[in-house]
C-alpha cells in the first residue's frame, strides 16, 4: 500500500521502480522499507530490487558493492536450504541510505526498463518454479561470492549484479528465457574472474 492508498503490484522492472518511488518517502530509506515497498515474501521482487540496487549510482558508496552482495549472498542461500521466507539480520534491514540517490538511480534507468519490460513475457514458465527457483538461488550465491574479489576492479561487479537482477526479472515476470539470458550473464562473471585472478590475488588485501 503506497502512501497514496493504491497498491502497485510488482510485475516487471518498471512497476519495481514505481512501487520504489510511490511507497517511500522521507530523506533518508532503510533496506527494510524497500522490502515492504516491493513485497519481501515474493523471491522473484527481491532478487529483483537487490540486482537494481547492485547496478544503481548507490554503488558509488564505498563498499556498497560489498554490503549489497551480502545480502544477496544471506537471502539466496536461505532459499537454498529451503526457507519459504528467508530473513534478513536485522542490522541489514535497518541499513539507511538517501533516498535522493534511489531516486536518481530510478530517474536514469526508466528508459531502459521500458525497452526490457518491453521484451518480458511469460514463457519457458516451467523455469520459473521449484526445483528450478533453488538452482536459481544457488547461482545467485555464487554471484553474490564473486562480486568479492570482482569488487576490488572497476565495473568488476556489473556483470554478476547483471545476473541478480536478470534472474528476478525472469522469476517476476515467469520468463524462462530471461532466466537462459541471466545464466549467460553468470558465465561471463566466471569467465571474468578467471581472466582477471592474477590482478585480484595481487589486490586482494588478506
Amino acid at each position: 500500500m503506497n502512501r497514496n492508498g493504491t497498491n502497485v503490484p510488482v510485475t516487471n522492472l518498471r512497476t519495481m521502480m514505481r512501487s520504489l518511488v510511490l511507497n517511500t518517502e522521507g530523506e533518508d530509506v532503510t533496506v527494510s522499507e524497500l522490502l515492504q515497498a516491493i513485497g519481501r515474501r515474493a523471491h522473484g521482487p527481491v532478487f529483483l530490487l537487490l540486482g537494481f540496487l547492485a547496478v544503481s549510482p548507490l554503488t558509488i558508496i564505498p563498499g556498497a558493492n560489498w554490503f549489497i552482495a551480502t545480502v544477496i549472498l544471506v537471502f539466496a542461500l536461505q532459499i537454498v536450504i529451503g526457507f519459504r521466507h528467508p530473513w534478513l539480520p536485522k542490522g541489514v534491514t535497518e541499513f539507511k541510505f538517501k533516498r535522493a540517490h534511489l531516486v536518481q538511480g530510478i530517474a536514469g534507468g526508466e528508459r531502459y526498463a521500458h525497452m526490457v519490460d518491453a521484451l518480458v513475457k511469460p514463457r519457458l514458465t516451467f523455469l520459473t518454479e521449484p526445483p528450478f527457483i533453488q538452482v536459481v538461488a544457488l547461482v545467485c550465491v555464487l554471484a553474490a561470492l564473486i562480486t568479492y574479489p570482482l569488487g576490488l576492479v572497476p565495473f568488476g561487479p556489473l556483470l554478476p549484479s547483471l545476473t541478480v537482477l536478470l534472474f528476478g526479472l525472469a522469476l517476476t515476470a515467469r520468463d524462462g528465457f530471461v532466466l537462459l539470458l541471466a545464466g549467460c550473464a553468470f558465465g561471463g562473471a566466471v569467465l571474468l574472474v578467471m581472466k582477471l585472478a592474477p590482478r585480484l590475488v595481487a589486490l586482494w588485501p588478506f
